[in-house]
């Protein structure tokens, strides 16, 4: 269950979407992939220029990184870090507040891998009413490719 903050509920939020799979790989492998942000880019097709702050290779609590993703500029700071288990960041780009969380759970195939997005704004609501399935879709599609890589280990250390 995502633990959302009082401003990101998704009672509050006008775009909330959700979406699930079950990934046969290791929690720890999910983990591995989900927070090297900087290697999304190169399987995540939703994702460009992902700089996390200090050159930093993986995600934590409280580190700062900027990237691309629906063709919009965002800055993300990571709010919510349990290794393993669920990681969450909030993203502030022209028009859109949002909240991405993540949850990873053991399942008897490997692992079960939760991911819930709320947004807020005018940009959001617009893309909502233009595009209104686009982030459900390009979501599952993250979920699909992090189980993709996942199966084959954790990724290869820099």
């Amino acid at each position: 269950m995502i633990r959302w903050p009082e401003r990101y509920d998704p009672a509050r939020a006008p775009v909330h979407v959700s979406n699930e799979i079950d990934i046969s790989a290791l929690p720890e492998a999910v983990w591995a992939w989900l927070v090297r942000a900087p290697l999304w880019p190169s399987w995540y097709p939703n994702s460009e220029d992902v700089v996390v702050d200090g050159g930093a290779s993986e995600l934590a609590l409280g580190v700062t990184f900027t990237w691309r993703t629906f063709g919009v500029a965002i800055r993300s700071t990571v709010l919510e870090f349990e290794p393993f288990e669920r990681i969450a960041w909030n993203a502030f780009g022209l028009g859109v507040e949002a909240y991405h969380a993540w949850e990873v759970t053991p399942a008897p195939a490997g692992s079960h891998v939760l991911t819930e997005e709320t947004q807020s704004g005018w940009a959001a609501r617009l893309g909502s009413i233009v595009f209104p399935n686009r982030m459900s879709k390009l979501h599952q599609i993250w979920l699909e490719r992090l189980a993709e890589k996942a199966k084959g280990g954790p990724p290869p250390r820099s």
